[in-house]
């Protein structure tokens, strides 16, 4: 009988990546309700030491397979060791982060555990009886899907990164860390990685500030948000508008095409509020929005809306600070 809800714990260079703590964060809401436990995968060579810190952010059991082929990502070897855990365990539910990693494995995993997978969810929740209700964009961004899946298990989604909040981190929390031994088929290993490039495209992640000044379409001149944020100790991020006008780079795109984040400061400037931007920062802790249009949906989510030029605006607060 399925059982447990597990996460699969995305590491790079054996580093734990953010969305590998807020999905043990949301894994932990989901098993409240049906009283099981938060188990998390944590695959990869040399890493067994980062299973405590699974549990000090909320996993009752790591089972962690440590070995040399799964030091860097490859389809065929992590996707192999994760189906044997999950034919072993019979879980509930996986859930993978919708990063390159999770995209790429969860598909091959769903495909061989002859179940369903629901990509890119911004909101889970599950009944007492174990369903999984999986909230994801749809048409465009135009409406919500609610998707189940009730006829198979595991049930899988893919989860946003920034979409959840990870738990505080309590070291004293007590977890079980079970090392797992796989027997892998190095027949159909056709792939290897010779060699690995590197290069930085953003030098600061927006998931990751506390405070965002966003800009949009309205604002024809984005260096002062650059002076703004620095002097505010945040980061500068944009609308899709500007991106796809070369102004500004799509890592700094906010919205369902680009990235999801849920900052303390919301600042947006000139953004209308169109509902693929909506889904990637309405669930930021404080919002103020600008815009000259006072019928713009951005006020509906805004905590303070400002009905003015967000140029003039903007240069007012520079010279503030």
């Amino acid at each position: 009988m399925a059982k447990n809800i597990w996460v699969f714990c995305e590491q790079r260079d054996g580093q734990l990546q953010s969305v590998a703590l807020e999905l043990i964060g949301v894994a932990r809401e989901l098993a409240e309700k049906t009283g099981e436990k938060v188990c998390a995968a944590l695959l990869g060579h040399k890493i067994t030491d980062k299973a405590a810190e699974l549990v000090a952010y909320g996993a009752d059991e790591v089972h962690v397979v440590d070995d040399a082929c799964l030091e860097k990502f490859v389809t065929e070897q992590y996707a192999q060791a994760v189906t044997a855990l999950a034919k072993k365990y019979e879980p509930s539910v996986i859930l993978f982060g919708a990063t390159s990693i999770g995209r790429d494995l969860a598909p091959r995993l769903s495909a061989r555990l002859k179940t369903g997978l629901t990509a890119d969810c911004t909101k889970l929740e599950m009944d007492e009886e174990g369903n999984l209700f999986m909230t994801r964009p749809a048409f465009g961004g135009n409406l919500f899907a609610t998707i189940i899946c009730p006829d198979h298990r595991p049930q899988m989604s893919t989860v946003r990164p920034g979409v959840m909040k990870k738990l505080e981190r309590d070291d004293a929390r007590q977890g079980e860390v079970v090392v797992e031994s796989i027997e892998f088929d190095t027949a159909k290993f056709a792939v290897k990685v010779v060699d690995e490039v590197r290069s930085i495209q953003c030098a600061v992640n927006i998931e990751e500030a506390k405070l965002l000044v966003a800009c949009g379409r309205g604002l024809k001149d984005v260096k002062p948000a650059y002076t703004v944020a620095e002097k505010l100790g945040g980061s500068v991020a944009s609308s899709r508008a500007l991106v796809d006008a070369g102004i500004m780079d799509h890592c700094s795109q906010v919205g369902q095409t680009g990235k999801t984040v849920r900052p303390e400061a919301y600042l947006a400037f000139g953004i209308s509020g169109a509902i693929q931007h909506l889904a990637g920062m309405e669930e930021s802790e404080y919002i103020v929005a600008v815009n000259t249009d006072k019928n713009a949906p951005i006020f509906k989510v805004a905590n303070l809306g400002i009905v003015s030029d967000a140029a003039a605006v903007m240069k007012n607060i520079e010279k503030l600070l």
